[in-house]
C-alpha cells in the first residue's frame, strides 16, 4: 500500500475483518497507517444500537458505524475530510458493494483481508482466514476493479495476495 506523504488521504487503510473493530485493528494497524478515526460499514451493526455502541467504544478513536446506503450517501464527505479513516467491512461482499458497485475511489489501491472465521462451506486459506465461493467472487471483482487484495491478520503475518489463492475457486 502506498501512503502519499505529500497529500493527506481521507482513507489511509481498507480492511475486511469479520470482527470489524477490535484492539488489533486500532493499535497495531494504526502504527502502520495513521488514522484519526474508523468507518465501519455493516447493515446489521448500523441498525443495532447495542452493537453500534460497542464498536464505537472499542477503538478510542472517532468511530462511525454506517449501513452500506449511509456510506454511499456520505462517501464524498469522507473523501473531502481533513481526517484519515480506516474503512472496514465485516465481509468482502460489503467491500465489493462499496468499491465496485458504488465505485468509491479512496485513493489507495490495497484491500487487506483480516480474520475471516472458519465456517461451513468455506475454503481455508490460512490461520483464521477462510472464505466461501461467493466471498471469493467478491474478491475477484475487487481485484478486477484495480485493487490489490492481500491476506494479513497482521502485516508481518501476511499469507499472500489474492492472485495466489484465486485458482482454488476456479478463477484464472
Amino acid at each position: 500500500m502506498i501512503f502519499k506523504e505529500d497529500k493527506k488521504m481521507a482513507v489511509s487503510f481498507i480492511r475486511v475483518d469479520d470482527r470489524m473493530i477490535h484492539g488489533q485493528t486500532c493499535t497495531r494497524w494504526a502504527l502502520e497507517y495513521p488514522c484519526d478515526g474508523l468507518i465501519a460499514v455493516n447493515n446489521t451493526a448500523a441498525k443495532n444500537p447495542v452493537l453500534k455502541a460497542a464498536y464505537k467504544s472499542a477503538s478510542g478513536k472517532k468511530t462511525f458505524v454506517w449501513s452500506i446506503d449511509e456510506f454511499a450517501a456520505k462517501s464524498e464527505k469522507v473523501l473531502n475530510s481533513k481526517d484519515n479513516y480506516f474503512l472496514i467491512t465485516k465481509n468482502s461482499l460489503d467491500m465489493e458493494k462499496i468499491l465496485v458497485e458504488q465505485g468509491f475511489k479512496p485513493g489507495i489501491d490495497t484491500v487487506i483481508i483480516g480474520p475471516y472465521n472458519d465456517r461451513p462451506g468455506t475454503t481455508k486459506l490460512g490461520n483464521n482466514q477462510s472464505i466461501t465461493q461467493e466471498e471469493a467472487q467478491a474478491l475477484e471483482n475487487i481485484m478486477k476493479a484495480g485493487y490489490e487484495v492481500e491476506f494479513a491478520l497482521l502485516k508481518e503475518e501476511a499469507i499472500g495476495n489474492w492472485k495466489k489463492f484465486r485458482g482454488q475457486f476456479g478463477f484464472h
